[in-house]
């Protein structure tokens, strides 16, 4: 059994967030969650960081767009007011993986902002879309290129639903990444990408238990795209699978 934490990407209920923030949190509390991930904080890290104090519940990490355009800065003072782990870019789009000298450039990028972060006391790291794993360069796929030019203080969330996407074995990915990768997301569906049909973890075909045992010590980020259905039932049916295959 892993001991590694489980939490849940708080983009799965954005709508309920943007409802109400205080009332989506008591709804992922009372699931069971004590772990969350953050998205879109930046612009109101005091209020996510009260609202998730008053609940008894972490960001353990956050994602927030800092390295293709965006203000490093900014981002690392907003991800300090959470007391996160880990602060994660979540996209960098398709057309700039094109190339060996693009993925040189975004690890570029990501060593410069993961030691200006070394003040700060938390991790910097990348979150993959399936292009990163399509996207072959010299016969190897382009986010493990990404992660041989990486500093030994940047880690990967590796979307372990999206590197199925990409047409990349998750947990043959996890292995050959190792201690690299921090977390991954989980969430299940279909190979074909269509995020409406995605499903709670254990109902698809994504080889969730296969996954979890290639990264045993690596956060447990549940989330959902989309869901047809009602999405805190979807995150509560994954949270059960999760505990119960970790």
């Amino acid at each position: 059994m892993s001991d590694a934490p489980v939490s849940v990407q708080l983009y799965s209920v954005r709508d309920a967030i943007a409802s109400d923030l205080g009332g989506a949190l008591d709804r992922i509390a009372s699931l069971g969650f004590r772990n969350v991930e953050p998205y879109g904080f930046v612009d109101d890290a005091a209020d996510y960081a009260d609202a998730l104090s008053s609940r008894g519940l972490t960001a353990l990490s956050a994602h927030a767009p800092f390295l293709d355009g965006g203000d490093v800065a900014r981002a690392l003072d907003a991800a300090a007011q959470l007391g996160v782990s880990t602060l994660i870019d979540p996209f960098i789009p398709s057309d700039k993986w094109r190339t060996a000298d693009d993925v040189a450039r975004i690890a570029d990028l990501i060593n410069a902002a993961s030691a200006q972060a070394a003040p700060y006391g938390f991790a910097i790291g990348y979150h993959n879309h399936q292009w990163e794993l399509a996207t072959v360069i010299d016969g190897v796929p382009a986010l493990e290129l990404f992660a041989a030019k990486l500093d030994p203080a940047v880690v990967l969330e590796v979307d372990t639903y999206w590197a199925e996407v990409g047409g990349v074995s998750a947990p043959d990915l996890l292995n050959r990444l190792g201690s690299r990768v921090a977390l991954i997301h989980v969430k299940d569906g279909y190979r074909d990408g269509d995020t409406s049909r995605q499903q709670p973890a254990g109902s698809g075909e994504i080889p969730v238990p296969a996954i979890l045992a290639a990264a045993p010590s690596a956060v447990r980020v549940i989330e959902f795209d989309d869901y047809s259905g009602d999405v805190f039932d979807g995150l509560a049916a994954s949270l059960d699978y999760v505990e119960a295959a970790s």
